[in-house]
């Protein structure tokens, strides 16, 4: 894999992302390391992009009253992600990769359920309908290099892949060849994509 500007300290936290620590974690479970990224794509209110909106609700700050989406779907609702990567590429970091985030919800992977239990969950600012953008993949091609270098991950899936019938993201214009390309792993690490 090529060199990195992205590196995880012995903490689970990324030298390089912007760190905003979420109450929503667990301790994994007893003897439980990440062996799946699990690629996601999120935006507040739905189909718009920037503002504060995705980091308020990992961090439960999220003011309901200002939207009505966010009133009817998020109120109380307790989640997280280990990382965001907007728009423009600028990564952030709610949850340490050591630790278990809220992220994927009632999931099975290959028959292992609990996917939060042994995986990193990357949000990617976007939606099913719209392509990502080059700087985002810029920014997650090196993550996933620099998570395969210091976990033992063995595959990399979409929530759709995990929750089938239940999840749609990262979508029909995420490019998972690109991915591939772009951080030289083996056809091993993208069992959903017929590799």
């Amino acid at each position: 894999m090529s060199a990195t500007p992205f590196a995880v300290g012995d903490d689970g936290w990324v030298r390089g992302a912007c760190a905003l620590p979420s109450p929503n974690f667990e301790a994994r479970p007893g003897g439980a390391v990440p062996t799946l990224i699990v690629i996601h794509n999120i935006s507040l209110p739905p189909g718009e992009f920037g503002g504060s909106a995705i980091a308020d609700l990992f961090l439960n700050r999220l003011d309901c009253d200002t939207h009505p989406y966010f009133d009817a779907h998020l109120r109380g609702l307790r989640v997280s992600s280990h990382f965001l990567i907007r728009r423009d590429g600028a990564l952030e970091q709610f949850v340490s990769c050591e630790a278990r985030a809220w992220h994927a919800g009632v999931s099975n992977f290959f028959g292992r359920e609990r996917c939060n239990d042994f995986s990193i969950g990357v949000e990617l600012e976007g939606t099913d309908a719209r392509a990502f953008e080059a700087a985002q993949y810029a920014t997650l091609a090196p993550l996933v290099a620099a998570l395969a270098a210091r976990y033992p991950i063995e595959a990399l899936a979409g929530h759709a892949d995990i929750a089938p019938g239940r999840k749609t993201d990262p979508g029909p214009h995420f490019d998972w060849a690109r991915l591939q390309r772009d951080t030289t792993l083996a056809d091993r690490y993208f069992p959903y994509r017929g590799a």
